[in-house]
């Protein structure tokens, strides 16, 4: 039984991915017959990979696979994020009441936000000069929407994270199963690598929207200039920009939390064993 719901599983992940992944091209008007056939490549290539990985017993690549919800939570945010900015660049060409509210929401956001140093006005300083101001208003609602979504989802997390239940209560958590590419028997204390491991991801997850667009901006430095004048360019730009940094704050968080479950076993263990020894002495 259990493997039949396992696969159920699977092929529900799977089938939400392709979606995720086809969801521009779905709602957005007059894409071209070689993009779709690309986007339909893309999201079988993903959600095969998705299918095998959570089919299989031991997965290979996706972490926290028996660790729910933090992979529901991040898959939650990538799917809303995409959604959102599909909604609101079909909206420049065909606007609807839900596709106004979003842009309003962004455009508050996104300026709110867009002050010298921010990731925003980093953002708009990598687009190219040349293009328009709606553009440019474009990028920022786009951004700040972005923005949001990812901060949402972090503080999702954390609230899960205080309350408890994350890990599960009562449930074990299998570190070859959750964390394929760690390997624990590895040089070094298991308790000294997560932190490490995990002080690195929050860095890198703060300061990954800062580097990206200055990356952007001095790699196209005398070629094409970045214009994200493209919907599906901007949209999945947009996306990775936002999603990246906070799913690497999300995973530092969690090996931080992983550090600490293990140190308090440790304490508990040696606790036990001299209780144990003090039981034997008076014996």
């Amino acid at each position: 039984m259990s493997t039949v719901f396992r696969l159920t599983g699977a092929v529900v992940r799977a089938v939400l991915v392709m979606l995720m992944v086809a969801i521009p091209s779905l709602l957005l008007p007059e894409v071209a017959a070689d993009t779709k056939q690309m986007v339909a490549l893309v999201a079988l290539f993903l959600g095969v990979l998705t299918l095998v990985e959570y089919a299989a017993t031991y997965p290979s690549l996706i972490e926290f696979r028996d660790a729910p919800p933090f992979n529901r939570i991040r898959f939650l945010a990538i799917f809303l994020t995409v959604l959102v900015l599909s909604l609101i660049a079909k909206g420049q060409t065909e606007p609807t009441k839900v596709s106004l509210i979003l842009e309003i929401l962004g455009g508050m956001i996104g300026r709110a936000i867009d002050f010298p140093f921010s990731p925003v006005r980093l953002v708009l300083l990598a687009v190219s000069e040349d293009v328009g101001t709606a553009q440019l208003v474009l990028v920022r609602t786009a951004a700040g929407l972005s923005y949001l979504v990812s901060l949402a989802m972090l503080t999702i997390f954390v609230l899960c994270l205080r309350s408890g239940n994350w890990p599960a209560r009562g449930s074990s958590f299998n570190v070859w199963v959750n964390l394929p590419t760690f390997d624990p028997t590895a040089g070094g204390d298991v308790i000294y690598r997560l932190e490490r491991d995990a002080r690195v991801n929050i860095a890198l997850g703060f300061l990954l929207p800062f580097l990206v667009p200055a990356v952007v901006k001095a790699a196209t430095s005398g070629i094409a200039p970045v214009t994200l004048s493209n919907p599906q360019v901007l949209i999945w730009t947009m996306a990775a920009w936002s999603f990246l940094p906070a799913s690497l704050f999300m995973r530092g968080i969690a090996m931080g939390r992983l550090a600490d479950m293990i140190r308090v076993q440790r304490r508990a263990a040696a606790v036990e064993a001299e209780e144990k020894g003090a039981v034997l002495a008076h014996a």
